[in-house]
């Protein structure tokens, strides 16, 4: 029998809040296919949810409704524990919009599997080489409060993958993803790499391309003409 999806694989991922600017995203990364639309979940104002190891997008989806609700990151984390008869296969990471933080890694991940839960974020893993990881992750986060938070949490997984990441690949299907949401009801920035050897140093490549735009985008939904004005005067 081959491996069973969603159990051999390896995760790690930064869940973090902007306390400047209210911001909310997600950086992750595994070896598997497709894990930015299976395990990040924002809603801007609400809260984040990082939803992996034996993933069910369900759980991102319910955590955010009731966060929505009032409910706060823990309160919200309980429930999920009520109602997830394999909540013990989960690992999940959840902040809301107050920057409070929790999280759980199930007794099933795959070793080594923890989280750290901290002001404004959570860093968390399973299948990797150590404790190390997350430490890193979480360090990287605090210590750059000034960075935009797409930076901020895509520099927090480039530490945690060179403070080693993952123990073994366990498949040549490797993904990535990054998710942050503002004030607006839309993304501010969702970049997805997949079936790529090194999917992390993709994922900065392609935000490095992004990032003298984003202010662009924002501006062009609400006032094209301002937007159209700013790029001509900047020559782009």
């Amino acid at each position: 029998m081959g491996v069973i999806p969603g159990i051999e694989f390896n995760t790690f991922s930064i869940t973090g809040r902007c306390a400047r600017t209210g911001m909310l995203g997600i950086a992750i990364t595994t070896s598997d296919i497709s894990v930015g639309a299976r395990c990040p979940f924002v809603k801007s104002l609400v809260g984040a949810v990082a939803t992996q190891a034996s993933t069910d997008p369900n759980l991102g989806i319910f955590a955010l409704k009731l966060m929505e609700q009032g409910y706060s990151a823990s309160g919200a984390l309980k429930q999920l524990e009520i109602s997830d008869p394999h909540i013990e296969r989960r690992q999940l990471g959840l902040v809301d919009r107050n920057g409070n933080s929790a999280a759980r890694s199930g007794s099933m991940n795959n070793e080594w599997s923890g989280h750290i839960a901290g002001p404004n974020h959570v860093a968390m893993g399973n299948g990797l080489v150590g404790e190390g990881v997350a430490q890193a992750m979480s360090k990287l986060f605090l210590d750059n409060p000034e960075l935009d938070l797409e930076e901020r949490l895509l520099r927090a997984l480039e530490a945690g993958l060179e403070a080693g990441g993952e123990a073994k690949d366990a498949t040549p299907h490797h993904s990535s993803g990054l998710l942050v949401h503002g004030s607006d009801p839309f993304s501010r920035v969702d970049l997805r790499v997949d079936e790529h050897p090194t999917p992390v140093a993709e994922l900065r490549r392609i935000l490095d391309i992004l990032t003298p735009r984003i202010e662009y985008f924002a501006l062009r939904a609400g006032d094209p003409v301002a937007a159209q004005a700013a790029k001509d005067a900047a020559g782009t």
